[in-house]
């Protein structure tokens, strides 16, 4: 017994039984259907039974069947009747259209003589034409219907339950299918302006108009349920004013719209659509051929033009579509040279799906992940690219612009096969979809019943049997065809580079250098013959290496694509690759860890920081493939490696040579997770999470580096007589550093009991000049440059002074500033005893007991306006410099640094070192509104943000947006803008700067 049978046990009858075995799922319902009226006798017969069984929905069609009959009058239902019994055909196609429709049962309900048009296209070679069809549609509404718009929406339906039946029946495939719904759509849109005509014979005798098919109705491949998009082109007729022949147009076609899109009587046919027109939906509905024009050559969008592939004269005037589609033909092919084309085009790709709502993105056919729109993206980019120079791409049709692209060689052959049967499947589930109700959907329904229907309609497309679980079936196949288009859809444009450098057999198609160059061009390589060369030498040979990078170049070229780069980005892994190509954990990385052949791409492609680090020690490639790799590690950790790698060399200089190459990989190791977001999702989390790391890093630098030239001086000269600690100042002392930010320190030390101090002086001295030499000094590692200047008397006061010289100048020669300087002040190498006395010398000059004088906020304001106006660089933009351009970050912080001298002594939670912190304190005592603050704190994180991804993107630091486009392109996707949104970037900078610079001058200034 079936599982159906067992399930039902001994509740159901014998017949019920037999209809169980033939499909049914509710055989009482059958039963009693077969023995109402109008299947009186029909209940025995197997024929009848056997082909409601191979239906999609056995139960769907014997009720469709059943009301199909109820509502014909005697004669019509002894005809159909016989008919069913005698006409294998007509059989098939009634019941396969019933079994999987139950908007179209619902006409033949209302209109039951109708079925009679499954005989019309009997003949399986019989494909019907535009022609055909409008002499259908003419003469459903021809003289003597009481409503021409409702006899031709019966008329036009009428035609729809022809094609379904030919579709389901298997007599058309989809490509036919779709090319005859899209006919009928034209046909339909002649019929309607003809009614239009009739009714307004005026505005027909002023002008001629020509309806222009757009998107599937222009490229003959429509959906059963679809939107019609179209263009209104019109012209005078002689002797008509041209303003008063667009008017006239203009008539017709609202007249036209409104006869199909309607909802009265028998509903609507489908809406017209004509929001694809210059301007959309803002620009008139109707224009003349050199409107059309001068739109298009001044003002359209590279998707506009995308769109104008398939423009396809279907309605109107012929001679004036063809006028149209030939003159603007020209600028369609050569939307590709335009500036950021590809760009453009894959930026509306990320829109569409950024559109879809999230409980959707999984169900979505058309517009998700793997859906129709990438098969279609990815054709008519490649069309674009590719039909400047080659006319037999030029076709408005998927299937036949992919067959032509295949022909050419700019597709492989598998690869088109593969996607060309995904896209038929995908269509057909969709068209499936559709005719069920007759809705414009594309989303996969989620009742088991609707997925079983649609299964079992699909039977021939699916590999898998759909008998025993047609559900399960269904599912498997959709997602094979949905990972299939994904995977190709990534590789498309890059996998026939590779055959464009390789040497394909005799008769292979491939694409020629041109193509290659032309191809590389388009999608954003500045160099597109230096990239052919950087392709071929990585894929070239028999290696191991070669076949791995062949199968991964396609998907990496993808990536750096993504990039503001992407020469760099293949440039940088064809050297990692040179340094590493014959390491076995290399390889093995690049085959079985995606994930971190990803990450490489992004990293390599992001800017020139992390790769110029990576360069230098490329085996820093293995942090990711770690999953833990790229996470900070912590100062003290770092400090323990450093150590240990001092403590092995054999002098100073190999002791801090050490140091800094164990630096230099954890700049990679931060630099890497920043660029590939994972320091933390919010922008200040991951801004303070890299500042952190940053300031451990250097800690740790800084303190070997001074146990090495403490252990280098006391090799030469014996014990050293005095004991040093380095206090972090700035943006160090703050935990603030970014990747280009010097290590601002003081140096201090105190002479061991029994020393002199002078001797212990030129010690100190020696060895912070070598430490501040050793760091600094050119080598294959980054430098840390140690900048002294905050110390007293600046740099013409000592390098080196003791606690007692620090507190004698203080408590007699400060400065306001120099007090302002030391609220960043923390101990970070060095004596920790001495750092910490240190500390407790500064405290009461930085949080003074009375507050700030008025002559010493007088002087603090006098000194930031004079910075303001005489040190920003010769031709710098105030209102985009960073550091202290109005808004910028000497702008917050000093007004932070204020609010700590003045309030410091009284609120414990001001004495911090870090400017956001002490921000908030200020905010939750009171001192600055909670507005305000958030305005201080927003341009605080974004100036420091763009500094950083300057750094990263240039490689060197810098506190203005970049002048090179690409740079720019670089720090914008950095901060999360998308290609092409780099002026959003400065235009939100300098709004925030400039509400942070309100702000400054009210609470810093006292302005208003």
């Amino acid at each position: 017994m079936t599982v159906e049978e067992q399930r039902a046990g001994s509740r159901i009858s014998r017949p019920e039984i037999r209809l169980v075995r033939r499909g049914f799922t509710d055989p009482a319902r059958a039963v009693r259907l077969l023995d109402g009226p109008g299947l009186e006798g029909l209940a025995d017969d197997p024929v009848l039974l056997d082909a409601l069984g191979a239906t999609a929905d056995p139960d769907l069609a014997l009720l469709g069947l059943a009301r199909l009959l109820e509502a014909a009058d005697e004669p019509e239902r002894n005809t159909l009747r016989d008919t069913l019994t005698t006409s294998k055909p007509l059989r098939d196609r009634l019941l396969g259209v019933l079994g999987v429709s139950i908007a179209l049962g619902d006409h033949l309900a209302r209109h039951p003589h109708d079925w009679h048009a499954l005989v019309t296209f009997e003949l399986r070679d019989m494909h019907p034409g535009p022609e055909d069809f409008r002499r259908a549609l003419a003469e459903g509404v021809g003289d003597g219907a009481p409503s021409p718009a409702n006899a031709l929406r019966v008329a036009y339906r009428r035609c729809l339950l022809a094609i379904a039946a030919r579709d389901l029946t298997g007599t058309t495939d989809l490509a036919q299918t779709a090319a005859e719904l899209a006919d009928l759509a034209g046909a339909t849109l002649q019929t309607a302006l003809d009614l239009a005509a009739e009714q307004d014979p005026e505005a027909a005798a002023a002008c001629r108009l020509a309806v222009i098919g757009m998107g599937k109705c222009g490229g003959r491949e429509l959906n059963y349920v679809s939107d019609v998009d179209v263009i209104f082109v019109a012209e005078p007729r002689e002797g008509v004013d041209e303003h008063a022949a667009v008017k006239a147009a203009t008539r017709l076609a609202a007249a036209l719209t409104r006869l199909c899109s309607d909802t009265t009587g028998e509903g609507t046919i489908w809406p017209v659509d004509a929001n694809l027109r210059p301007e959309g939906r803002n620009g008139p509905l109707v224009r003349t051929l050199a409107s059309h024009l001068a739109y298009y050559q001044r003002w359209a969008k590279t998707w506009e033009f995308q769109a104008l592939l398939k423009a396809r004269p279907v309605a109107g005037d012929a001679e004036l579509g063809a006028a149209y589609v030939e003159a603007l033909a020209p600028m369609v092919w050569q939307a590709a040279a335009r500036e950021n084309f590809v760009t453009d085009v894959q930026q509306m790709r990320r829109r569409v799906i950024d559109s879809i709502p999230a409980p959707e993105l999984d169900r979505q056919l058309k517009l998700g992940p793997g859906g129709l729109r990438d098969v279609e993206f990815s054709v008519q980019l490649l069309q674009l690219v590719h039909g400047r120079t080659d006319p037999a791409l030029r076709s408005g049709n998927t299937l036949e612009a992919l067959a032509a692209l295949s022909r050419g060689g700019y597709v492989g052959r598998a690869d088109a096969a593969s996607l060309d049967a995904a896209y038929r499947f995908l269509r057909s589930l969709e068209h499936r979809i559709q005719l069920h109700r007759l809705r414009r959907t594309h989303l996969m329904p989620t009742a088991e019943e609707d997925q079983r229907r649609l299964a079992r309609s699909l039977a021939a497309l699916i590999n898998d049997d759909t008998r025993s679980d047609p559900v399960a079936a269904l599912q498997r196949e959709w997602k094979r065809h949905a990972v299939e288009v994904r995977r190709l859809h990534e590789k498309l444009f890059y996998r026939p580079l590779l055959d464009a450098v390789a040497e394909l057999p005799a008769g292979a198609a491939g694409l020629t250098p041109d193509a290659a160059r032309a191809r590389l061009e388009a999608l954003g390589y500045a160099d597109p013959a230096a990239a052919l060369r950087h392709i071929s030498a990585l894929a070239s040979g028999v290696s191991r290496k070669a076949a791995i990078q062949r199968t991964l170049l396609p998907v990496l070229l993808g990536w750096f694509a993504e990039s503001a780069d992407p020469d760099a980005g293949l440039l940088n892994f064809r050297q990692v690759s040179d340094a590493l190509g014959r390491t076995p954990w290399y390889l093995r990385l690049l085959r079985d860890e995606s994930a971190a052949a990803e990450q490489l791409a992004r990293v390599l492609s992001a800017g020139r920081l992390a790769p110029d680090l990576l360069l230098r020690a490329p085996e820093a490639v293995a942090m990711l493939g770690d999953p833990q790799g790229l996470a900070p590690r912590g100062r003290a950790a770092l400090q323990s490696e450093v150590l240990a790698a001092v403590g092995r060399a054999g002098s100073a200089a190999a002791a801090v040579a050490a140091a800094r190459s164990v630096r230099r990989r954890e700049l990679f190791r931060t630099a890497a997770a920043d660029v590939l977001g994972r320091l933390g999702e919010d922008p200040a989390e991951a801004l303070d999470a890299a500042g952190e790391a940053l300031t451990a890093l250097n800690a740790a630098t800084l303190q070997g580096a001074l146990r090495a030239c403490v252990a280098g001086w006391e090799a030469e000269h014996g014990d050293l007589p005095t004991r040093i600690a380095v206090i972090a100042m700035g943006r160090f002392g703050g935990h603030e550093l970014g990747y280009g930010s010097d290590a601002d320190v003081l140096f201090v030390h105190e002479p061991l009991l029994g020393s002199l101090e002078q001797e212990a002086a030129r010690a100190a001295q020696a060895v912070c000049n070598e430490l501040r030499t050793l760091l600094g000094a050119p080598s294959t590692e980054p430098p840390l440059l140690v900048d002294a200047d905050l110390r007293p008397e600046g740099r013409s006061g000592p390098l080196v002074r003791t606690l007692a010289s620090y507190a004698a100048y203080y408590r007699r020669w400060s400065h306001a500033w120099e007090s302002q300087a030391l609220l960043r002040a923390e101990p970070v190498a060095g004596d920790e005893e001495l750092g910490a006395r240190f500390r407790r010398l500064i405290d009461p000059l930085r949080y003074p007991g009375a507050g700030v004088p008025e002559r010493d906020l007088t002087e603090i304001r006098r000194i930031k306006a004079r910075i303001e106006a005489e040190r920003l660089p010769r031709g710098a933009d105030p209102t985009t410099h960073t550091k202290i351009g109005r808004g910028g970050l000497a702008d917050v912080e000093w007004t932070v640094q204020l609010l700590q001298l003045q309030h410091g002594h009284e609120l414990p939670a001001l004495r911090t070192t870090r400017t956001r912190a002490a921000l908030a304190a200020a905010a939750g005592a009171g001192l600055v509104g909670p507005a305000d603050a958030e305005v201080l704190e927003a341009a605080w994180v974004l100036a420091s943000r763009v500094r950083s991804a300057v750094m990263l993107v240039r490689g060197r630091p810098g506190d203005s947006f970049p002048g090179d486009a690409r740079e720019l392109s670089g720090v914008a996707r950095y901060l999360g803008y998308g290609s092409g949104h780099s002026g959003e970037l400065v235009d939100d900078y300098r709004r925030t700067t400039r509400r942070a610079r309100a702000v400054v001058d009210r609470l810093f200034y006292g302005a208003g």
